[in-house]
């Protein structure tokens, strides 16, 4: 009888005492990422710096990773993850957010001008300067829908770790500018929200089940990021609708920080020093030159909204949804600005992609016909 609840049992000792060690290793595993996270996280807010949990936590959880320290992130605690960004960003959209949707087509129309300027100067940058072929270089270019960017390299266009590590090292150097900004630009005042009190155990609880059972049918439906987008929907749509007026707990905020946090810097995990060295000088320009594009356009648009700077500049930028929404959160601006031109990014990249790789495959192929022809006769003879 003992046996059968794993005390001193004798007849599967072996197999019993085994099973569980690696179970150990990555609950130890996870633990010293959330300790180095919140260390991170605390050490930032208390420096005084902008979304201190956030970046904190990011930079740390990053720089244990490029370490080799045994960094995990469990795949079910992402969709939590992604459950709690999209609940934080609808519970922060401001009430006057629709009388506003007046002024949003002139920074729409800014994003398409921004992806286009984007992708052809870093792509012609990567190929230029770095020397990798056009595959390589275009891929790393787009500013978004990574796992469509990683499937099409998986099929053979460009070198996927490269393409990996050049993505990474945008999204991750996207967050930490931003707050940098906040520290020496005049990004602008976050939008001032009237306190209405705290959601309650109650509300919280009956606002994640809806959010979870939108993001649930936004993922059945293919939405890209479907959880965060789905979460935020039911949330928004809730709060719009008088169903709710309380904001979130701060320390639910807190763990959200650091958890998101903790979701960037995993990216990390598995790409070795070397693999990160040749391809983070490139990586590194390649960001400098989309954080320099999105803040141009952003001026340009500035004078056209009455928007605060910072808002506009989350709002164009082509960081990972979860990132950008939980910086727009931290530094107060409207969400639903944030996320609604996240979106129309991502609709506009699933078709940009696919228009790109097909002309690169077709420039490839014209290159190999002609070395397979040698140098053919201008006149065609």
């Amino acid at each position: 009888m003992l046996g059968e609840h794993g005390q001193g049992g004798g007849a599967f000792p072996a197999s019993f005492c085994a099973m569980p060690r690696p179970a150990l290793s990555d609950f130890y595993s996870f633990v010293l990422t959330l300790g180095l996270a919140t260390l991170g996280g605390g050490a930032a807010t208390m420096l005084g710096l902008p979304a201190g949990w956030l970046m904190g936590s990011a930079l740390a959880v990053t720089l244990a990773a490029m370490m080799g320290l045994p960094i995990r992130m469990p795949n079910w605690l992402r969709d939590v993850i992604f459950v709690l960004i999209g609940m934080s960003m609808g519970a922060s959209v401001a009430p006057d957010s629709l009388s506003l949707l007046a002024s949003w087509p002139i920074s729409l129309a800014a994003l398409a001008i921004e992806l286009v300027i984007v992708i052809a100067a870093t792509g012609w940058m990567l190929t230029r300067l770095f020397g990798l072929d056009a595959g390589t270089a275009y891929l790393s270019s787009f500013p978004g829908h990574l796992s469509l960017v990683l499937g099409i390299a998986a099929s053979g266009v460009g070198n996927p770790r490269q393409i990996v590590i050049i993505q990474v090292i945008r999204i991750f150097m996207l967050t930490i500018a931003v707050p940098v900004m906040a520290m020496f630009l005049p990004l602008g005042d976050g939008l001032a929200q009237v306190s209405m009190g705290v959601m309650s155990p109650v509300q919280l609880i009956l606002l994640a089940a809806g959010c979870v059972a939108v993001g649930l049918v936004f993922n059945k439906l293919k939405i890209p990021a479907g959880m965060v987008l789905g979460a935020m929907a039911a949330a928004t749509v809730a709060k719009l609708g008088g169903l709710y007026v309380e904001t979130m707990p701060e320390l639910l905020m807190v763990i959200t920080f650091v958890l998101t946090g903790v979701l960037i810097g995993s990216r990390f995990v598995g790409i070795t020093r070397s693999e990160f060295l040749s391809a983070a000088k490139g990586g590194l320009i390649a960001t400098a030159m989309t954080v320099g594009i999105c803040t141009a356009i952003t001026l340009v648009v500035a004078q056209f909204v009455d928007m605060p700077f910072g808002q506009i500049w989350l709002g164009l930028a082509p960081g990972a949804i979860e990132g950008m929404g939980a910086l727009g959160i931290a530094l107060g601006y409207d969400t639903a600005f944030i996320a609604a031109h996240h979106v129309v990014r991502l609709l506009m990249l699933s078709f940009a992609i696919p228009t790109v790789v097909m002309l690169v495959r077709w420039q490839e192929k014209a290159a190999q016909n002609r070395k397979a022809g040698g140098s053919p006769d201008p006149k065609g003879s």
